[in-house]
């Protein structure tokens, strides 16, 4: 096949397939029956010349004769043509998991990204893992959540930090990553999510996206799927610590539900815990597990109505022009050199509680696949490090702690918002009808947000607001709405590991965002493949 990429189509795009074919016969100079097929390999909207609009494409192109593809790769001056080849990934199916019954059982700690895709490829290779998750089902963890976002009463081991799909399951859905895909890990990651339902755009946009609505339905789809091929799936049931002699892992203690204790003999165990899994973090420190503290960030989150964004980012005009909502990124050091950057951006989404705590109050940003609740949310967030909270193990978990308690308190349990124009002037809000309507899931009052962020940040996020409007109009309205806390946007532990993943325990291996290693779902869903491929490999 032959790949031509920088294709331009003008927005609005009318007919995507036949536009590129007739670019592509002419790039190529063929006639249309000489194209077998056409494929789309990535899509992305140019904006740098707004509201001049582009798409642009890299597409791979089957031609009816295999002769022609050589002649024309051999004979194009083109930079942008080249052969179709993009990476091929195989997990290496070990050849004696049927030899080594102790192995065939692996435990799989937390079914988030990491864990999913950790036990996914097991499964594949014939092990049949155990996973555990302390929280429910993606579907009763549905109803779970919407009640506590409907009353405000919180279930401590099923809510949005735990159960089915981890915490990225009610999020934006976000799947684009830094991390490079020279191995083809990422292509097969989002094939696995398009075979199990996820839109087949997610393969080739700049800018993948599922959304919560539709993530609920793969993530059970994927979980089917593994119990066909022999996993077991056990919900409400808490990893509560591991048994080893002599370095080597040999059981894995958990809790269930009723209060009922199993000991799980296994010489494999993958941790999967996700960035919220405290009181697992507190036991393997108990247990002699090897950490150290992370930098993390904190901050609040900012809501915006969609069409400020959109005209920003889109030019004058952009309603006539089919796009999705529009996203932004925006980073700025301030004048006492701390870092500001947006985070978890969500167009057309929603600001949720995301507490997993009954004493404290975390937000986080979520969104449908249709993106269209008219509001854009970002969290603004400050990067902090050991220097702020202390040096020990667990400071950073503690200072957390003590930012979503003040939270809890200012709001008496709900999420506390306030204009940005009384954020500034430190004068308590009250709800203006003619600015940003709040699209909140859970419940919220109008209160004294300045009061929640660390006194120590306030000048520095004013002074990123105010910048962030010269880049974006209106990004620092007065009327646009400020709340928090935002604090869990990575781990702010670290479990050591090996180069082969493991921890200091031989057969105990760590993974994903709650360990450290990872931040998003794509990256923590690579984090749990090549875990697999560890483990393939070290009993191959």
């Amino acid at each position: 096949m032959i790949q031509i990429n920088q294709i331009k189509l003008r927005v609005p795009v009318k007919n995507e397939t036949d536009q590129l074919h007739d670019e592509i016969r002419h790039i190529l100079h063929i006639k249309a029956d000489e194209i077998k097929y056409i494929k789309i390999h990535k899509k992305s909207l140019d904006a740098r010349k707004k509201p001049d609009l582009f798409y642009s494409y890299s597409v791979a192109v089957k031609l009816c004769s295999s002769q022609l593809e050589e002649k024309l790769l051999k004979s194009s001056k083109n930079a942008n043509i080249s052969r179709f080849a993009p990476p091929q990934y195989e997990f290496v199916m070990p050849k004696n998991v049927l030899s080594k019954p102790s192995l065939q059982r692996p435990v799989i700690v937390g079914t988030g990204p990491a864990g999913l895709f950790a036990a996914y490829f097991l499964s594949l290779a014939g092990y049949a893992p155990i996973l555990i998750e302390r929280g429910m089902d993606v579907d009763a963890r549905q109803e779970t959540v919407d009640e506590f976002f409907q009353s405000g009463v919180l279930n401590h081991s099923c809510n949005v930090c735990f159960g089915e799909g981890g915490a990225g399951t009610f999020s934006d859905g976000k799947l684009q990553t830094q991390v490079k895909d020279k191995s083809g890990r990422i292509r097969k990651i989002l094939e696995i999510f398009v075979e199990h339902g996820a839109d087949s755009s997610i393969l080739y946009d700049n800018k993948p996206h599922i959304g919560t609505d539709i993530l609920t339905s793969v993530v059970k789809n994927m979980r089917n799927h593994m119990i066909i091929l022999g996993a077991e799936v056990r919900f409400q049931t808490t990893f509560t610590g591991f048994i080893q002699k002599n370095g080597e892992l040999c059981a894995v203690e958990v809790t269930r539900a009723d209060g009922s204790k199993e000991v799980i003999e296994t010489s494999v165990c993958v941790l999967a815990i996700g960035h919220s899994a405290r009181d697992t973090f507190l036991r393997l420190h108990q247990l002699g597990l090897k950490m150290e503290n992370k930098p993390f960030a904190v901050g609040l989150r900012i809501q915006h109505d969609q069409n400020v964004i959109n005209e920003s980012q889109y030019g004058i005009g952009w309603e006539d022009k089919k796009l999705p909502a529009a996203d932004y990124k925006l980073t700025y050091q301030t004048r006492s050199n701390r870092g500001v950057y947006s985070f978890c951006m969500c167009p057309g989404g929603y600001v949720i509680n995301a507490s997993g705590d009954g004493e404290g109050v975390v937000v986080n940003g979520m969104s449908y696949h249709d993106r269209a609740s008219g509001i854009a949310n970002s969290a603004i967030v400050i990067t902090v490090d050991d220097s702020l909270y202390g040096k020990n193990l667990f400071d950073g978990m503690h200072f957390q702690i003590e930012l979503e308690r003040k939270a809890y308190q200012t709001g008496n349990g709900k999420i506390v918002l306030e204009c940005y124009g009384d954020f500034k002037k430190r004068k308590m809000s009250e709800f203006r009808t003619n600015g940003v309507t709040p699209k909140v899931k859970g419940q919220y009052l109008f209160g004294p947000v300045s009061e929640i962020l660390p006194k120590d940040f306030y000048d520095d996020f004013v002074e990123s607001i105010d910048h962030y409007g010269q880049v974006i109009k209106g990004f620092d309205s007065e009327d646009a709405l400020l709340c928090g806390i935002e604090s869990r946007t990575s781990s702010p532990i670290k479990i050591l590991r090996n180069e082969m993943m493991e921890s200091c325990v031989h057969g105990l291996f760590v993974c994903g965002e709650g360990a450290g290693y990872a931040g998003g779902i794509t990256s923590a869903a690579v984090d749990g493949v090549k875990v697999a491929e560890k483990i393939a490999l070290m009993y191959n």
